[in-house]
């Protein structure tokens, strides 16, 4: 399985969870839709390059992690991009401003904005339930499954297990010649047969599978791929242009890094058909552009969804903290709120986010290194650092 480390939605963000089957990697984000390099040709920087931030040279410091980038967001407008470090181990090729990084599970924001979108234009419906949303399955999906909303997959809180646990079946979509959609209906025949992991709208249990089901009912509602889909109802309409789903980043852009080398073997990423879960590289700029939306719908000024739809997605389902596609809390690491957060990597790659909402500030921060190099540490270093800047400490209790 491919070097996935599955972040979950959670106040604070040090909480991660690794499936691991085998001893492979949990599966988070994949490669998705040839039609990337197609419309989207790489933006590489060509800005001059600024100096180091000092404050993520010092949170890379006694990490592996080679190199970093972040923006600070504040009263909803993006300041200069911070870079540190190196696009590669072994090269001398240093981080350039407009750069490519991966999200890995920060994309379930943008995916669940997007079925938000479809909901808004009435294609698909909050309160349909899953056997009308993808009739397909009804004959051999789990019974606790069949009345499952997109709300309840968008927050985790359908039942359903983090992955489907089949290796066999994993392994085989790295060479499947067929659509990332056919691809994605034949895992999900295989995962809705699973046994649930909890009740369903009881407590969020972090599923990659959800966000495929959502993905797969966007499909069959427009007929169109979700590579397709995210392009023309999300990106375009916000100007974001850099985006790839291509997994690995090419020449003259940062690689991950895992275990100590460069991260460029096939099977340390994931198949393409995982896209929805997270698997979308972009520019830190690009990334902003959509944050910044999410922070102004919720004032009304949104460019994508009516002010309801955003105050929908970032507010906590049931008992939870788990929102759709954020996780959303009265404060984060120690800093007053309220907020929506979300950590993402593919054991690669690291990103973290913190929008908080009232003030329209922000900060994303990006290392080209997982866990095992301590691109997590470095990571929630420099986030919590650059966090200060735009939020307060949260009161003592």
């Amino acid at each position: 399985m491919g070097a996935g480390r599955v972040i979950r939605e959670q106040s604070e963000m040090t909480a991660r969870s690794q499936f691991s089957v085998s001893n492979r990697r949990a599966v988070l984000g994949g490669m998705a839709g040839a039609l990337s390099s197609s419309i989207f040709s790489p933006v590489f920087a060509r800005a001059a390059k600024p100096s180091p931030s000092p404050t993520l040279i010092e949170a890379m410091a006694d990490t592996m992690t080679p190199g970093m980038a972040a923006i600070v967001i504040r009263d909803f407008r993006a300041e200069h991009e911070m870079i540190a470090g190196a696009r590669r181990l072994g090269r001398d090729e240093q981080v350039r401003v407009g750069d490519r990084w991966h999200l890995g599970s920060n994309g379930k924001a943008i995916t669940a904005t997007l079925i938000a979108r479809l909901v808004e234009k009435g294609v698909l419906s909050w309160d349909a339930p899953l056997v009308e949303l993808l009739p397909q399955f009804s004959d051999d999906m789990q019974q606790v499954y069949r009345d499952v909303t997109l709300p309840e997959l968008l927050s985790h809180r359908a039942g359903l297990p983090e992955n489907h646990e089949d290796m066999n079946l994993f392994n085989s979509f790295y060479e499947d010649a067929a659509s990332t959609t056919e691809q994605r209906l034949r895992y999900l025949d295989a995962a809705l047969r699973d046994d649930p992991v909890g009740p369903v709208r009881g407590e969020s249990s972090y599923s990659n599978t959800g966000y495929l089901l959502a993905a797969a009912a966007a499909e069959r509602a427009t007929g169109e791929p979700f590579e397709d889909l995210i392009i023309a109802e999300v990106y375009h309409p916000l100007g974001i242009s850099s985006v790839s789903f291509e997994q690995f980043g090419g020449e003259g852009e940062p690689s991950g890094h895992v275990d100590g080398r460069i991260a460029e073997k096939t099977t340390d990423a994931n198949p393409r058909m995982f896209a929805p879960a997270g698997g979308m590289r972009m520019t830190m700029a690009d990334w902003s552009k959509f944050c910044i939306d999410q922070l102004r719908g919720e004032h009304g000024d949104g460019r994508l969804l009516k002010e309801e739809n955003y105050r929908f997605l970032h507010a906590p389902q049931g008992e939870t903290r788990a929102a759709l596609g954020w996780g959303a809390s009265p404060t984060v690491m120690g800093l007053q709120g309220p907020a929506v957060v979300h950590s993402g990597s593919d054991g690669n790659w690291m990103a973290l986010v913190a929008l908080f909402s009232e003030t329209g500030n922000g900060v994303l921060v990006a290392a080209n290194a997982g866990d095992s190099m301590g691109g997590d540490v470095a990571a929630k270093k420099a986030l919590k650092s650059l966090a200060t800047s735009v939020a307060d400490a949260a009161p003592a209790n």
